[in-house]
């Protein structure tokens, strides 16, 4: 059966609105009718025209509104562009937005401890993973082209150091932050824009909130610079913060809605390597 030879039948309209509000993903649609014979241009275009006259029958739905946002961490506010803590560590604050709520840090990290977190992450990178939110398991992500791996929180006394630093910085609770994410990016590696929280509309998020919540806030550190390339993206907001060693952005989103503007993504790296270290905070302890 040749694509000019190829009718889109009533049947097939309704069969393809059934696995829409089934919850199928469209490109397993595709691949089903492709499976079945269907040229891939006509398979699409009865998709787009049966999806799009199935929307215009059910008319326009009632907008929800936003349930109030949950608490968040905050570093202290007010005009000082430096912060001292305990330890006698001053961090700068170069750069603030409300919304979305972005802090970059100066100097969050000693030169000495981004050397001794690349060397300790080092032998145990693999390609990086994301979390699957339709199972609450990990996959790998074509949008993620890095090397990773997860340290367990308070795993070496660097490790415990760092967090204990980032609780006090942001004011959140250090047993409510998942482990330190290191990645690697070689060149002509990114990280696609995209969300930390996870989508209530997936099926795996409710396993996954079961270990401390939502996420509410993320800390980027900056490991090394790179030669070229590698920014911190925000796209909703133009923001693009540049990823210097010892440095790092941190960025809070009270509810998983695009309305916080918190989608960012990680610029190619267009000449040597960018690492960097991830902490994710929940909104309760993180087991």
């Amino acid at each position: 059966m040749t694509a000019a030879t190829q009718i889109v039948t009533e049947d097939l309209r309704l069969w393809i609105v059934a696995q829409a509000e089934a919850g199928c993903r469209p490109d397993d649609v595709l691949a089903a009718m492709k499976t079945s014979g269907w040229d891939e241009d006509v398979a699409l275009e009865a998709m787009e025209e049966t999806l799009r006259q199935r929307l215009d029958e059910l008319g326009p739905r009632p907008v929800k509104p936003l349930l109030p946002g949950s608490p968040v961490p905050e570093p202290p506010r007010g005009s000082s562009p430096e912060v001292v803590l305990a330890d006698g560590h001053r961090v700068r604050v170069l750069t603030t937005l409300r919304l979305p709520r972005v802090v970059v840090f100066g100097g969050l990290l000693t030169d000495a401890e981004c050397a001794g977190l690349m060397a300790l992450a080092a032998p145990r990178l693999l390609r990086s993973e994301t979390v699957d939110n339709s199972t609450g398991g990990s996959e790998v992500n074509a949008a993620r082209t890095s090397d990773g791996m997860f340290f367990e929180r308070g795993e070496a006394p660097l490790i415990q150091a760092i967090e204990q630093r980032i609780a006090e910085l942001v004011r959140w609770p250090l047993e409510n932050g998942e482990g330190l994410q290191v990645l690697r990016y070689r060149p002509g590696a990114e990280y696609k824009p995209h969300h930390d929280y996870f989508d209530p509309a997936h099926a795996g998020t409710a396993n996954i909130l079961q270990r401390g919540g939502q996420r509410v806030g993320t800390l980027v550190m900056y490991l090394n610079t790179p030669e070229g390339g590698g920014a911190t993206t925000f796209p909703d907001v133009g923001l693009e913060v540049a990823p210097v060693r010892g440095n790092a952005v941190f960025f809070s989103y009270d509810r998983a809605h695009a309305s916080t503007k918190t989608l960012h993504g990680g610029a190619p790296v267009t000449a040597g390597e960018k690492w960097v270290a991830t902490k994710w905070l929940r909104e309760g302890v993180f087991t």
